[in-house]
């Protein structure tokens, strides 16, 4: 049977690569700590493939049929796509993708949610896979990448219990499904607090980003379902801040345990509250 191998999450603003430098020195060491951990952590956990669980911004649907999971089944996942290119100012990437492993986590789930779907073609990727590409460097790590992109924006959106159910299969299906001895890890990517194009563009609900980070710390996975609901993210930043549904996935896969908190940064000119955690496995 395959191992979950490591388990992370952290924000993917397009700010953190496009306007990382109008931050103070502090928010930006903080940034690039949490990241690097990041790569260390892939690395030294020996992962085979990494799930990355991140959102879809309405560049691989139509709103009128739009999938709620995404299986990029690519042999090779490319980006940033090229009209994101200018405002996310990364350089270009190419990742190894393993569809035998993808095809098969899509088979085993794809009944247990709305609108699951498979792409075999290259997915375009904005900041939802670009940005922890390019921050943690995961080209250099030669760790093959299956995406799984999420609806978090078009109703009705799989709420926080939805996402948390997906990710149990999810688990079992890596655990199950997978070949012995195969080492999966999962990072989800999105969040935390940020409205983009909303009235609240240039606010960050630091308050909530901070009692977000702490639930998890903890730990109760029945208390973060309880309390973080979608509706409590969509009142934190409408749009945006339910990117964090992607860590949910995470959670639900490898069950209640607690995590370390990465670091944590609000930076108005990232536009977006930056957060990331390492869940303990052992």
């Amino acid at each position: 049977m395959a191992e979950i191998s490591v388990a992370m999450a952290a924000s993917h603003a397009p700010g953190l690569t496009g306007w990382f430098d109008k931050a103070p020195e502090a928010d930006r060491e903080t940034v690039l700590a949490a990241y690097a951990e990041i790569h260390a952590a892939v690395v030294e956990s020996r992962t085979d493939v990494l799930l990355v669980i991140a959102n879809d911004h309405i560049a691989n649907g139509l709103v009128s049929d739009y999938a709620n999971f995404t299986f990029g089944l690519a042999d090779r996942h490319t980006g940033p796509d090229e009209w994101f290119k200018p405002w996310l100012r990364v350089a270009d990437y190419d990742l190894p993708g393993r569809p035998d492993v993808a095809e098969a986590l899509y088979e085993s789930v794809k009944d247990s949610a709305p609108r699951v779907r498979a792409v075999r073609e290259n997915l375009r990727y904005d900041d939802n896979l670009s940005v922890p590409v390019t921050m943690a460097d995961l080209v250099s790590t030669g760790v093959a990448v299956v995406p799984v992109l999420q609806n978090c924006t078009v109703p009705p959106v799989p709420d926080e219990r939805a996402c948390y159910a997906l990710g149990e299969t999810l688990g079992e299906a890596i655990r199950t499904r997978l070949p012995a001895g195969l080492r999966v890890g999962l990072l989800g990517s999105g969040g935390l607090s940020h409205e983009p194009g909303g009235p609240r563009y240039m606010e960050i609900d630091e308050k909530f980003d901070r009692w977000w980070m702490d639930l998890l710390v903890e730990g109760d996975h029945e208390k973060v379902l309880t309390d973080a609901t979608f509706e409590r993210m969509e009142e934190a930043g409408s749009g945006g801040t339910a990117e964090l549904l992607s860590w949910t996935v995470v959670m639900g896969a490898i069950g209640p345990r607690p995590c370390k908190a990465l670091g944590y940064a609000a930076v108005e000119q990232w536009r977006c509250g930056f957060g990331a955690v390492r869940w303990d496995l052992s």
